[in-house]
């Protein structure tokens, strides 16, 4: 704005001009102050943001080059899985049908948990399989209100009508186990089936804790998968199969396997005839320790005992188990032997004791030998 006339004659215009400029010079000062300190705090924030970004970057890639792995680690896994199945590896094969009875959808209060193994000479798979016990039917069949007393009281099955709905459901997980095992059989892996049911539960007539059999079946995949389980009667089917299913399954009274899976421990390995090598020389002292047990295992075999040879290493304490298939009189046997140039101590036979209760056997046989002199017949 240009100064007035009287402004120019008084020369106040100019002072008032130059107060005017100075204010002006200061404003854009502070103005351009403000625009450096604002310029370089967005630097600042852009460089930041790059520093950020450039880590959020590499986070990024190496998580995405670790998810990739696992992804590839995975897929390996399954094609690997996937041929050792087809290859019939008899751990795959175990592992798959193992997947196959987890993937099946029941209710909370059926135990679901089982055993297999698979016998790969005659493609037979085993399965011992948890049953839920009694009470998973409801015990009353109906309920009656009386209005005389305003309550509501349940009128209960009859035992016999008890003992039916539980066979069948017992006979329907059953049925249901060895359709789900034969469907899925995509490598033609299984001729046969046996499904052997078990209950945990106590004998409370000692307060032991039990696990008796009441159903068990074996079957073949060809005859199985012809028939029509929409339309089956469950407890004729199971009869048609020649199963073997308890005479009073609430009570638990057990029926023997067709197959005891206890017969195919993953421990056991092949023994070998040491009996027929033997002469009048052979000092059992000098004998290698692995010799000796296969030694043992051939002396029970000979007394007609079904006995198995341990692994050498994590066998659980056992050198030998043996199995005696007479009724009352049979069981389990947990052997170990030992060869000794002193006399036992006690130590070894509370180690049996205890390995005889971990393995639930009914008897602990130690098989030791001692060094006996010829002469005076007495400990050397």
């Amino acid at each position: 704005m240009k100064p007035s006339f009287i402004e120019k004659i008084s020369g106040l215009g100019k002072k008032t001009r130059l107060r005017e400029i100075e204010a002006a010079e200061n404003t854009y000062d502070y103005a351009l102050h403000d625009f450096e300190s604002a310029e370089t705090r967005r630097n600042e924030l852009i460089k930041d943001n790059e520093i950020f970004l450039s880590s959020a970057r590499a986070e990024y890639d190496e998580a995405k080059r670790l998810y990739l792995e696992e992804i590839d680690s995975h897929n390996s896994s399954i094609y690997d899985f996937k041929r050792s199945y087809f290859d019939k590896d008899k751990e795959a094969i175990e592992a798959y049908n193992t997947l196959v009875l987890e993937r099946s959808n029941y209710i909370d209060i059926f135990p679901q948990t089982f055993t297999l193994f698979y016998l790969e000479e005659s493609k037979e798979l085993l399965v011992e399989y948890e049953l839920p016990d009694v009470t998973a039917v409801p015990q009353n069949k109906e309920y009656k209100y009386t209005q005389s007393r305003d309550e509501i009281t349940g009128v209960p099955y009859k035992p016999k009508d008890l003992n039916e709905i539980y066979s069948i459901l017992v006979a329907s997980i059953a049925l249901r186990t060895l359709h789900e095992l034969f469907e899925a059989d995509q490598g033609g892996h299984l001729d046969s089936v046996v499904f052997n049911g078990m209950v945990s539960t106590v004998d409370l007539s000692t307060g032991l804790d039990i696990r008796p059999c009441i159903l068990t079946i074996q079957t073949r995949k060809e005859e199985f998968m012809k028939f029509d389980l929409a339309r089956v009667d469950i407890l004729a089917c199971i009869k048609g199969l020649k199963a073997q299913l308890s005479p009073s399954v609430t009570e638990l009274t057990p029926v023997k396997p067709i197959v005891d899976l206890v017969m195919y421990d993953k421990r056991f390995v092949n023994k070998r005839d040491m009996i027929s090598t033997f002469d009048t020389r052979t000092n059992l002292l000098e004998m290698d320790p692995f010799d000796f047990e296969h030694l043992v295992c051939n002396l029970f075999s000979k007394i007609g005992l079904e006995s198995k040879l341990t692994r050498s290493s994590r066998d659980g304490g056992v050198d030998v188990i043996a199995f005696d298939p007479r009724p009352v009189f049979g069981g389990k046997y947990v052997i170990q032997a030992k060869r000794y140039k002193d006399t036992v101590e006690v130590a070894a036979v509370r180690d049996l004791y205890g390995t005889m209760m971990n393995e639930n056997a009914s008897k602990g046989i130690l098989a030791y030998h001692i060094n006996v002199c010829s002469r005076c017949q007495k400990l050397c």
